[in-house]
């Protein structure tokens, strides 16, 4: 059944939905889009319903003249899909990369709906002025100069990325051309650089797991460091591990969720 229609925000593009049991949902990160979750979706579909979409302004979503692609942009716009399918009973969360952050403000918006937040990979950072070791402060503060270089620079970043695309062992996750240029700026920029993404998991009240690979060039340690701090959070770091998911890290996601169902599972939802 299609999705329908809701006020206010445009609808993603639900890829798949798959299985039966406690509805878990996927996000994607940036430059990308549900292919992220090819090793993952197998794991999970004997026991849980798997949605996967795509993101604002990627893969087959729409990219609405004027958007800013700002955390509240991407959370409403998954709001408004979440709602046309009829999601009758609390969902699981899983988001990649960017689309952790976008998980994380759903959460920390609309907690009654949630039944469990799982980050992957997920780029959290804080302003550098805000962090008082001075080598924190530095590796933090290389993020932002880095994002900046590449907003900057389309073509040496849209090279980049088609050279890295060409050695990726899926095909199609990372995409990054003319098309999805501006979604992928202005994300980077109005997302992952502006995130307040410590404030929104300080206000979840469901568990959270933090799920990252030792190897994810991506992550800043002092971020991780703060979220490890905060309330119902687990971590589960990853050795030999990049930033995609390949199989290893699909396979540590996946024991992660079903721990979750020998917790207290939320209902399954009525398709």
């Amino acid at each position: 059944m299609a999705p329908r229609p809701w006020r206010g925000a445009p609808l993603l593009a639900v890829t798949s939905d798959s299985g039966s049991g406690p509805v878990v949902v996927m996000i994607h990160g940036i430059a990308s889009s549900s292919v992220t979750f090819h090793h993952l979706v197998p794991l999970l579909e004997r026991h849980f319903r798997v949605i996967t979409l795509d993101i604002l302004g990627f893969g087959a979503s729409p990219a609405p003249e004027g958007a800013t692609y700002t955390l509240d942009e991407h959370e409403r716009a998954l709001h408004a899909t979440l709602r046309s399918l009829g999601l009758r009973r609390e969902v699981i969360l899983v988001g990649h990369s960017l689309g952790g952050l976008i998980a994380a403000r759903y959460a920390a918006t609309h907690r009654k709906s949630l039944a469990r937040l799982v980050l992957v990979g997920s780029p959290i950072y804080l302003p550098p002025a805000l962090i008082g070791d001075p080598v924190d402060r530095a590796n933090m503060g290389a993020y932002f100069t880095v994002y900046e270089f590449l907003r900057s620079n389309p073509a040496f970043t849209q090279r980049t990325a088609a050279a890295l695309a060409t050695i990726a062992p899926i095909k199609n996750v990372l995409e990054l051309t003319e098309k999805n240029w501006t979604p992928f700026m202005l994300s980077l920029q109005n997302a992952i650089e502006s995130q307040t993404t410590l404030a929104d998991l300080a206000r979840v009240s469901v568990p959270i797991d933090l799920v990252y690979g030792a190897l994810d060039p991506f992550l800043a340690p002092s971020g991780i460091g703060i979220v490890e701090q905060l309330r119902h959070v687990t971590t589960h770091r990853v050795s030999n591990v990049a930033h995609i998911i390949r199989p290893r890290l699909a396979q540590a996601v996946a024991r992660v969720l079903a721990s979750s169902l020998e917790e207290e599972a939320p209902v399954s939802d009525a398709r």
